[in-house]
């Protein structure tokens, strides 16, 4: 079976860049009082980093107390789907100049609310899977106590 007709496929860091550089939404994954917390955010990438913006609240405070996170995107077409999931550390920019390297990435927040602060997850690690659609795979045949194959009675 060749690569491309496999129903799931690793991509490379440099394909995995590509699909979140043409999506805006994803997942941040982080830890809140000790329990796994997920949220819906909007995204751009920047320099093979994941930006977004957040107000004051659950987030900005997760980001800070545990900057490990994991940030997932994902996509479908018809035909086939992809997620590519990011480990890295977040951290909220402060320094002027980093927040005005942000704002040339002139991600707006969806929303209708202020969200202030910019927060730049730096990758460790970057992975992807594709996944092509199609039927479910026949079931192998079943075999009876002995071994032998249930049907070729």
């Amino acid at each position: 079976m060749s690569e491309d007709s496999r129903p799931m496929s690793i991509l490379s860091e440099t394909d995995c860049w590509k699909l979140l550089e043409g999506t805006a939404l994803g997942r941040l994954v982080t830890s809140v009082d000790g329990h796994p917390a997920i949220f819906p955010v909007n995204f751009a990438v920047q320099r093979r980093t994941v930006l977004f913006r957040t107000a004051e609240g659950t987030k900005l405070v997760s980001t800070a107390i545990n900057n490990n996170v994991l940030f997932e995107a994902d996509g479908h077409g018809t035909a086939e789907g992809w997620s590519v999931i990011v480990k890295g550390v977040a951290r909220a920019l402060r320094d002027d100049d980093d927040i005005a390297d942000a704002q040339r990435a002139q991600l707006l927040p969806w929303p209708a609310t202020d969200k202030p602060h910019f927060v730049r997850i730096r990758p460790l690690s970057v992975t992807g899977r594709r996944f092509l659609f199609g039927p479910e795979p026949d079931p192998a045949p079943s075999k009876d106590f002995t071994g032998a194959r249930a049907d070729a009675h």
